[in-house]
């Protein structure tokens, strides 16, 4: 593209970071001026203002003094993007702020989804809500159910909400109860004020109603929920809302104070700033919610508008490497968006960029821990910095590569040092790394490969180096590898000041072939304002089917949308020709949680679509690419209905060069060093390069933003635009031996986990259930040739190191049985299985001339149903196994290459035999999922060979060894420390609430750094389901070290190697093969942590319970854990409102809860049976935890479902699996989608054909709603321990039934509470009550099934944590007082270490997921 004609006047985009502030000005007749100078100093009030008083002042020719405002005269348009608002958030210093809630809810944003961020982290330190004040107001709407038979409900108000269904309203709103507080908080000082009214965004009048009144009382800034973010899900909207009316005020503060640096205020140049979407709006249109990454989002428009073009369409990866972090995202044609990411803590509900910030930037500090070298995530900052800048600061990558003579300081400015006077000092680098190949000789001699020379500073440096770029390495794989693209088929675009030291050794170890760097990639981001568009986005919530009868509205609502789009860009100038506008629609699959934003582009209208175009091809389509699968025949719903309009300026910046017609000029020669060693490395100015020249590696490019290393076997070409394009070569096989090397350990660290890693994408991509696919309650795991395992990934921890046993078990088992080809299902209790429905895939790996398997990959997955005798195969009043489903001890689910379908579908309904049970209910998904794990599996292997291929199966092995290895001295680590306290004997005991004690004696050895864990004593083997296989036992144990040892620690075999557990045979631990175990595996699994971390004083108890709640009918079914109090520990307080430990569930949103159909039949799934000859065939519905046949007759026998759901029992004659249903003779029969998998009956009895819904039995055209109302979600205050540290407070949920249902609860911590620690006082026990309608109220116990009739109200009451330490003057009763902000710092509390990145994308958040299952 040819160069836009030379602009009127002065063009200005401007990108003001953290540290330097860009500025890429065009100038009348087109010349580029570009300068970067510091966001702070005391010689200006405003960065960005001084930096458009330079360059009039330079081209003008006329000085402009700083005390004067600018005339603006001659300024075309000025764009600006910044950190502002992304800063204040990290830094907790935006405008104070109160949160208006519907009344019960004062709690909700504090407890969130009610996960914990870190698995590992017993403090739960987690960022503080955003609001000091909160007001809780007089209303309620409710979704309108025809069924409903609250008392009262016919005759309350309805209205017709905006996505189609009606609401009712429960409680009008109490506008003149809500004058006096809102006047009370504007006394207060605060000014500002979000608003969270349940489904507003379904109908906003209320919350309008309350902004109109806060406005009018001197409110200066409202946020509404329903404006900001109209999307269902209050959870994320009300963060949304809170995160606007937090930073709006601080962002328009900044624009006042950057309008009154010119004369005019600016008044008739138009000022544009980027969005966190990557387009422009008007500087009066930018708030809060959309300038979180208002930065970034510069650098991702700067490189898909040069290298995605330049590269003739080739996709690419953008790699941002800054001072704290590096950026990483990808562009194909269209910015890939999130619509829901989480910042600094609080969750953001608006279209945002795409960007995976991870922790590994220049100034990211190094470190060698227990023979590991680590990079991150602590950084060095701009104060001190790193150790070269003369201020004491710690190791950094930017040390590392000046050691290795990557930087030059001759090229720097000599603004280093306590005076900023001085060049960055290559000798206290130096220094630094001296003293740390000291501390590595020292290790090797002691707990390494033995003693050896000391590592020169070069070696150590470039170590590190290396490790650095295999961090980054690990989320472009997760980008492209894991969703199914190829990774070298890809451009790496580099930018930012640290990447191009890193960009040719990162794109060889990806397998990539070129390197674009952007001739102003060091200031990229600024560049990027100047080509982006102005975007208007439009978007309203919407609750139709995508289906015929629906488009013509979809369809009116699109067009209103562009409309609004249209008119909106016209206002800021556009003409009809510059406008473009998308429109997409958020669909989703009816039963699902997975939405995907589609557009029609590329799918032209058809006559069964929408006039817009083919929304459902795009969906499937999209759907097939993301997932490898569509469901045909499941109905699709609109959850959102979206318009994006932009507004091109055609602003092009390309100015092509002439050909240079010499040679370059060498400005020196330095010695640079390489793997290779040291050599002669000549230094060029990237601005005496010229079009053609070609620069052979070694070599390095420098200009006054950056500076770029072309490696030895790459060459560096500069284009026609004065870009540099560069040939990445093969580059010199590195040899690794099997022996132990430091810098091999990490890189092979980094490698096994992202190994695992992208097993886990290809399941959850392959999966079908909801269980895998969505919830992501799945891990996938290597292991060496003994079985022991390497690395896990994702940390489920109920699932840590149990999977080793499992493949332990089937080497043993199995032993010359084992072949190639093979592929072995458990899932029993006594072969390492934690409870039946988790089912491990175990695929051995041979390799040529080894007689035995070489290594093993496996795969864990949490399967909806396995049969037995409730849905969903968790039975709260199981006494035998067999009553938990199907068992697999070691079973060939694959046998020579071929998949055993039928021999595994008969074991998967076995235990229809078993009286009072049945097989299961979701052999379609079942066979699904356990397709997808091996498919998984086969990821593991081709990744693993890959790894063989290229360093020998020697080495691999060798180093799956030493990462055990490594886990293992960091264990003996602990432990010794630990011992070293003078302590070798621990002992602790806690009771289930039943009485059975669990009882653990460790003995610590300091000389070994081993330990000895004895659960002697503990209680026997119980008749119920609290038993505990011994798995579950070294589950819990592998998570208390890792939280105990508070660091990043490869989670593997090596872990337990220093530990030795003695279980009882016959214990509640160690139960006989035929014992009940899934009551241990949510509930014996927390009272276990709570005694190991007992024993060694970590801290006091937590809420010690997953409070299991069920309800539901014939029609759906409901299952929820629920969150209660963290314990307290020696210097933190514990956290209220969050799971803990072994589970780390979220809860469903409560707008979701009222209103989002379960997954029951009519096309959402499920198993059909034919009965016999003239017995009408009658549908199972497997729902979320239940299901349901059309009709019961009276005289009908009951039998108890999930936690004590009641459903039909079977009563088909034959025991055909318990599937069957007599009902009555006229019961029309549902058709059925598939049959003829068949199950044996007993003799005699013929074969039942199996009518696989799995993808869906065709039923009743709408689904029930689930029948509650969320009356209460809040902090149980209070409950938490007293200490002086007090412990966190549990919650208090209501749940308002409206029809008849079953209630059940599975829970602890009902008489024995949480204990206190150090003189800290217990929590508070839990509560279950029945609030029923006619007054009374009821104790239901810990392990209770009642009817509720409709207007009863179940009122849960979880435990509080432990306090710790003895109550002091002042310390208050529990850890979270009513206010939501938390409990005011103590002064003698420590300081909360801030983190030194802010991490976010969407890798981060499939993360998160993948640990809140």
């Amino acid at each position: 593209m040819a160069a836009s004609p030379g602009p009127r006047g002065f063009q200005f985009a401007i990108d003001r970071g953290g540290t330097f502030t860009d500025v890429f000005a065009r100038c009348p007749g087109g010349r580029v001026r570009v300068l970067k100078l510091l966001s702070e100093d005391p010689a200006y009030p405003d960065a960005p203002t001084e930096g458009i008083r330079r360059v009039l002042e330079e081209e003008r020719g006329v000085p402009l003094p700083r005390d004067q405002p600018l005339d603006a005269t001659g300024i075309e348009w000025i764009r600006m993007g910044t950190t502002v608002a992304t800063n204040a958030l990290l830094e907790r210093r935006g405008e104070r702020l109160a949160l208006l809630v519907t009344r019960g809810f004062r709690d909700l944003l504090h407890i969130g989804n009610q996960a914990r961020p870190d698995l590992f982290d017993l403090a739960v330190a987690m960022p503080e809500v955003l609001y000091e004040e909160v007001i809780e107001v007089d209303e309620r709407l409710i979704p309108h159910q025809p069924d409903c038979r609250l008392p009262g409900s016919a005759s309350l108000p309805r209205l017709e909400g905006t996505t189609g269904p009606a609401l009712l309203v429960q409680r009008p709103l109490e506008l003149s109860a809500l004058r006096p507080e809102l006047e009370r908080v504007l006394a207060r000082g605060i000014r500002s004020l979000a608003v969270l009214l349940l489904h507003s965004y379904a109908w906003p009048g209320h919350e309008e109603q309350v902004g109109a009144l806060a406005r009018e009382l001197g409110f200066q800034h409202v946020s509404l929920s329903s404006s900001v973010a109209p999307m269902a899900r209050a959870v994320p909207r009300g963060y949304t809302a809170c995160a606007d009316a937090y930073l709006t005020p601080c962002v328009q503060r900044y624009l006042r104070g950057f309008r009154a640096g010119f004369a005019d205020q600016l008044r008739d140049v138009p000022v544009l700033f980027m969005r966190s979407d990557g387009g422009l709006t008007p500087m009066e249109q930018f708030g809060g919610a959309g300038a979180i990454l208002s930065g970034p989002a510069g650098g991702v428009v700067g490189y898909a508008a040069t290298a995605f073009r330049r590269q003739e369409g080739r996709p690419v990866i953008g790699f941002d490497m800054g001072g704290t972090s590096t950026d990483v995202s990808r562009y194909a044609g269209d910015l890939e968006h999130v619509f829901e990411a989480t910042t600094a803590g609080v969750t953001i509900q608006a279209p945002q960029l795409d960007i995976n910030t991870v922790a590994a930037g220049g100034g990211s500090r190094l470190f060698f821990r227990s023979g590991l070298y680590v990079v991150g995530p602590e950084s060095a900052g701009a104060n001190p910095g790193p150790a070269c800048y003369r201020k004491g600061g710690p190791l950094t990558v930017t040390d590392a590569n000046l050691c290795l003579g990557r930087l030059l300081p001759e090229f720097f400015p000599r603004i280093f040092g306590p005076g900023e006077d001085q060049p960055l000092c290559r000798d206290a680098a130096a220094r630094a790394f001296r003293a740390m190949a000291a501390d590595i000789a020292a290790f090797n001699a002691t707990s390494g490969p033995g003693p050896g020379a000391e590592p020169s500073v070069e070696e150590v440096a470039m170590g590190f180096v290396r490790v650095a770029n295999e961090a980054m390495c690990r989320p472009i794989r997760a980008l492209t590898q894991a969703r199914g693209h190829d990774t070298a088929q890809h451009v790496l675009a580099c930018f930012g000041g640290a990447g191009g030291q890193h960009a040719c050794a990162i794109a060889r170890a990806l397998g990539m072939s070129r390197v674009f760097i952007h001739k102003h990639s060091g200031l990229l981001s600024a560049l990027g304002l100047a080509l982006a568009d102005v975007v208007q986005e439009a978007q309203e919530p919407c609750a139709l089917r995508y289906e015929p009868q629906s488009f013509a509205r979809l369809d009116a609502r699109l067009d209103a949308l562009r409309r609004r789009c249209r008119d909106a860009l016209r206002q800021q100038g556009f003409s009809g020709e510059q406008i473009r506008t998308e429109g997409f629609l958020h669909l989703r699959y009816e039963g699902t949680d997975c939405a995907l934003m589609c557009s029609a582009k590329g799918h032209p209208p058809t006559d069964r679509s929408c006039r817009a175009g083919d929304f459902l091809a795009a969906f499937t389509s999209r759907y097939q690419a993301e997932f490898g699968f569509t469901i045909p025949g499941r109905a699709v719903l609109v959850d959102d209905v979206r318009v994006r309009g932009t507004g091109s300026s055609g602003v092009s910046c390309d100015t092509p060069l002439e050909p240079s017609g010499k040679l370059p000029r060498v400005e020196t020669v330095t010695r640079c060093y390489f793997e290779e060693g040291y050599m002669d490395t000549p230094v060029f100015l990237l601005e005496e390069l010229g079009c053609g020249h070609s620069i052979p590696g070694p070599a390095i490019l420098i200009d006054k933003n950056s500076t770029i290393v072309v490696e030895p076997g790459c060459t560096a070409s500069i284009t026609q635009f004065g870009d540099i394009d560069i040939a990445v070569g093969s580059g010199t096989p590195r040899a690794v031996g099997p022996q132990l090397d430091a810098v091999q350990l990490s890189i092979f660290s980094h490698r096994f986990m992202s190994i695992a890693e992208q097993m886990g994408r290809v399941l959850q991509r392959t999966a079908i259930s909801t269980n895998i696919k969505e919830r992501l309650d799945f891990s996938c795991a290597l292991f060496g040739p003994d079985g022991g395992l390497v690395s896990n990934a994702p940390h489920i921890p109920v699932h840590l190191g149990a999977m080793q046993e499992t493949v332990q078990f089937q080497i043993r088992h199995l032993g010359e049985e084992l072949r190639d080809g093979d592929v072995i299902l458990s899932n029993h209790p006594s072969a390492g299985g934690s409870h039946l429905p988790d089912l491990t895939v175990i695929t051995p790996v041979f390799w040529p001339g080894e007689p035995r398997p070489v290594f093993f990959v496996a795969s864990r997955g949490h399967h909806a149903d396995i049969g037995g005798s409730t849905p969903g195969s968790m039975p709260p009043h199981s006494t035998a196994l067999c009553q938990e489903g199907a068992t697999f001890l070691s079973f060939k689910l694959v046998q020579g290459g071929v998949f055993q379908e039928e021999a595994v579908t008969e074991a998967l309904m076995a235990p229809g035999r078993v009286p009072g049970c049945s097989g299961t209910r979701a052999l379609g998904d079942n066979l699904s999922d356990l397709r997808a794990q091996v498919a998984a599996n086969r990821r593991g292997i081709r990744l693993v060979t890959e790894l063989i291929q290229q360093h020998g199966l020697p080495a691999v092995q060798a180093y799956m060894g030493h990462i055990q290895a490594n886990a293992e001295v960091a264990v003996r680590e602990m432990l010794r420390g630990f011992a070293a306290g003078g302590r070798t004997t621990l002992e602790a005991e806690d009771q289930m609430d039943d009485g059975s004690p669990i009882r653990l004696r460790v003995q610590l050895d300091p000389r070994e750094g081993s330990a000895v864990f004895d659960f002697s004593g503990s209680g026997p083997e119980v008749l119920g389901n609290l038993n505990a296989p011994r798995a579950i036992t070294l589950s819990a144990l592998i998570y208390c070290l890792r939280c105990m040892l508070r660091r990043d620690l490869p989670l593997n075999q090596g872990c337990l190697a220093p530990v030795r557990v003695l279980i009882p045979k016959g214990s509640i631990l160690d139960p006989s093969p035929e014992a009940a175990v899934v009551g241990g595996n949510v509930l014996t699994s927390q009272r276990l942590v709570d005694v190991i971390l007992r024993a060694f004083g970590a801290c006091a108890a937590s809420q010690g319970c997953m409070n299991n709640v069920t309800f539901g009918d014939s029609r759906v079914g409901y299952y929820e854990t629920v969150a209660g109090g963290a314990g307290a520990g020696p210097g933190w307080r514990g956290r209220g409102g969050v799971h803990t430990h072994m589970t780390n569930t979220r809860v469903t949103d409560p707008e979701i809860l009222e209103t989002r159909y379960p997954v029951v039949l009519g096309g959402l799934g499920g198993l059909g049976v034919q009965g016999p000859p003239r017995v009408p065939r009658y549908p199972v519905v497997l729902g979320v935890w239940g299901f349901r046949v059309p009709h019961v007759s009276p005289g009908t026998r009951w039998c108890w479902g999930v936690w004590g759901f009641r459903v039909p029992c079977p009563q088909v004659p034959g025991g055909a699996g318990g599937l069957g249903v007599q009902g009555p003779p006229r019961v029309p029969r549902y058709p059925v989608v598939l049959g003829g998998l068949g199950v044996q009956g007993p003799p005699r009895v013929p074969r039942y054909p199996v009518v696989l819904g799995g993808l869906g039995v065709q039923g009743p055209p709408r689904v029930p709603r689930y029948p509650v109302v969320l009356r209460r979600f809040a902090l149980r205050g209070g409950s938490g321990g007293a200490g002086r540290w007090p412990g966190g407070d549990g919650v208090i949920r209501e749940l308002l039934f409206r029809r008849a249902l079953l209630l059940s609860v599975l829970s602890e911590r009902r008489a024995v509470p949480p204990y206190g620690m150090a003189g800290g006082h217990p929590g508070a026990r839990g509560l279950n009550l029945l609030l029923r309608r006619d007054g009374r109220t009821v104790s239901l116990g810990g392990k209770s099934s009642v009817t509720v009739e409709p207007g009863d109200v179940f009122r849960l009451l979880t435990p509080g944590g432990g306090g710790y330490g003895p109550p002091g003057e002042g310390d208050g009763a529990g850890g979270d007082p009513p206010g939501d902000r938390g409990p005011p710092r103590d002064p003698r509390d420590p300081p909360v270490p801030p983190r030194s990145f802010l991490e976010r994308g969407s890798l981060f958040e499939f993360r998160r997921a993948q640990e809140t299952v």
